[in-house]
């Protein structure tokens, strides 16, 4: 049975809720549809250099784990978003500053 997804506005705000508790720095830079909008997490190493998460549905484990879908320079990330916002308008975008990568996407309680 696939597992009941949350309102992307309510994911966002918890998410952003439990990365302060963390103090990890993040930022919403594109809000997406409240209901059904998918997420990207950039993560900011704060070294000119950058990661992008997103998920993808996988088939043969019927679940959809974070995966890096970008990393490099900073730039260059930033252009994956922007295309990625090109073909959908309702994406969130998500900006976290973490020199170690920290991004707490592989915690439990982020499904």
């Amino acid at each position: 049975m696939p597992e009941p997804r949350l309102a992307s506005g309510i994911w966002v705000s918890a998410y952003l809720a439990r990365l302060g508790l963390a103090n990890i720095p993040a930022y919403v830079t594109a809000r997406g549809d409240a209901t059904a909008g998918a997420v990207l997490v950039k993560c900011a190493l704060l070294d000119g250099t950058a990661m992008l998460y997103g998920r993808e549905w996988n088939i043969d484990t019927d679940s959809r784990p974070w995966q890096v879908m970008a990393e490099g320079p900073e730039r260059d990330v930033d252009g994956a978003i922007a295309r990625q916002r090109g073909f959908d308008p309702d994406l969130w975008v998500i900006e976290i500053e973490s020199r170690d990568g920290r991004t707490l996407l592989d915690k439990p309680g982020l499904a």
